[in-house]
């Protein structure tokens, strides 16, 4: 599958106008990364239907349509923010936990362990009792079969994979809970008036879009950064009590402001619903029904605030046995096939991910993506709208594009590489060099308003 294939596919899954395509330009092809799996595609692809669809929204608000440009080598530079990006000339802290990373088990498989929040790898070490050394962790582990360890972690909260063949996975009650949704979903959840994607002067796209990100690591503050870097009013919301990690609060806090609400307290559950009552875009990606559970389920959104886009972000799925399974990126990649399948094309003894984020990036993409097709949707026909992605959706689309026998054999692409795909800002933080919006815009060039600041800098309230 080519790029432009992919974003044809993506185009007509979201039901949008085919005639827009023609204003869209995708440069290179895989192999771009060393995968056997088209990373290329399936950044070039998500990023260019987002900035499509941003396109579509400047038209629908000036009647003014303008070109949108995208090169794979670019899309790639983005999809990997994280690794380039650099605070103060030097390297941010470090993303993962020692613990973090694959294990032989006793019956000869291997087990991922998540454990770059603190109480997931208490929780892991109190499973395995041993102390957090990861020698200690390899030996407590080869006295444990795989698929009952995987099952143990999985029951206690935890975050963890067993290691998988795409085999394995599709025979799963999981994998076929997925292969029966589509890649995405753009559901009607209610009626209301026709009403513009944002207010004011449509200098940007999204001018005037106000838009409440309730995601923490990568896919949803992706999301979430992407309408930003198209001119929406982003404020994040954390629970003054979550773990975050640091790098990724200033890769993905670009272009928003950022409040704390301790969603626990009557009082702020309150102030939430005061702020989701004028938000335009309600953005989440906690497990499903855990917002439900404080009252902020969709159709409850949509009667607060009809005409209200609520985005929803799983890890593997509203649907199936795993729908409430803790997961991250590299998790879904462990356990349906794709750490497999990259370490048998390359040869190497234990698993072996991708060379990025690419769910959490694509995903992140595509419910910006899926976000703003409903916004444009409102604005021709009305209605209160529910966009739902997971990172397993979004694998196994990657995985139906096919491989490249060989592109594991391609050279990694080092940092100096990289230099003209970066950008810089002095922020609160010191002076930070990150990846740069991908997507070339003839009218309305894609740029962050604001620099990333500190959880909890601003107030939980919306600026006039």
């Amino acid at each position: 599958m080519t790029p432009l294939l992919a974003l044809d596919h993506l185009w007509s899954v979201a039901g949008c106008d085919p005639a827009l395509l023609d204003y869209m330009s995708i440069e290179g092809d895989d192999p771009a990364l060393p995968s056997v799996f088209r990373v290329g595609t399936l950044a070039s692809a998500s990023i260019a239907a987002m900035a499509l669809a941003a396109a579509d929204c400047f038209r629908l608000r000036t009647g003014r349509m303008q070109h949108v440009d995208v090169s794979v080598r670019r899309a790639l530079i983005a999809f990997r923010s994280e690794r380039y990006l650099r605070v103060n000339d030097g390297l941010p802290p470090e993303l993962r936990h020692p613990v973090t990373g694959f294990y032989a088990t006793r019956d000869g498989r291997w087990v991922q362990l998540h454990t770059n929040f603190p109480h997931h790898l208490h929780g892991v070490l109190k499973v395995l009792g041993c102390d957090a050394d990861p020698g200690a962790v390899a030996e407590a582990i080869r006295g444990w079969d795989g698929a009952q360890l995987d099952q143990t972690l999985a029951d206690a909260g935890l975050c963890a994979a067993l290691i998988r063949s795409p085999r394995e996975w599709a025979a799963l009650d999981q994998a076929k809970a997925i292969a029966n949704l589509p890649l995405f979903e753009i559901e009607r959840i209610g009626d209301a008036p026709p009403e513009a994607p944002g207010r004011g002067d449509a200098l940007r796209p999204l001018s005037g879009t106000r838009v409440l990100d309730l995601s923490r690591i990568i896919a949803g503050p992706v999301a979430g950064r992407a309408l930003a870097q198209h001119g929406a009013d982003v404020l994040l919301i954390n629970g003054p009590h979550l773990p975050n990690i640091a790098p990724l609060v200033i890769d993905n806090g670009r272009g928003k402001r950022s409040a704390t609400l301790d969603l626990r307290d009557a009082a702020a559950r309150g102030q939430l619903q005061a702020l989701a009552a004028q938000a335009d875009v309600f953005l989440q990606a906690y497990r499903p029904g855990s917002l439900a559970a404080r009252g902020f389920d969709p159709e409850t959104l949509a009667r607060l605030r009809p005409g209200i886009v609520c985005v929803s972000i799983s890890a593997y799925g509203h649907a199936g046995p795993w729908a409430m399974r803790r997961g991250f990126d590299s998790l879904v990649q462990s356990a349906s096939g794709i750490a497999y399948t990259e370490s048998r094309a390359a040869g190497v003894d234990g698993p072996k991910h991708l060379p990025c984020q690419a769910l959490d990036h694509a995903t992140g993409y595509l419910a910006a993506f899926g976000a703003m097709v409903a916004l444009a949707r409102r604005a021709q026909e009305g209605g209160s709208w529910h966009v739902r992605l997971s990172l397993a959706q979004t694998g196994r689309w990657l995985q139906s594009m096919g491989q490249i026998e060989a592109g594991w054999r391609l050279p990694d692409v080092r940092y100096d590489d990289v230099q003209d795909g970066l950008h810089e800002v002095d922020s609160p933080f010191g002076r930070v060099r990150a990846a740069a919006p991908a997507e070339r815009m003839s009218q309305t060039p894609a740029f962050y308003a604001r620099p990333p600041a500190p959880i909890g800098s601003d107030a939980p309230r919306w600026e006039d």
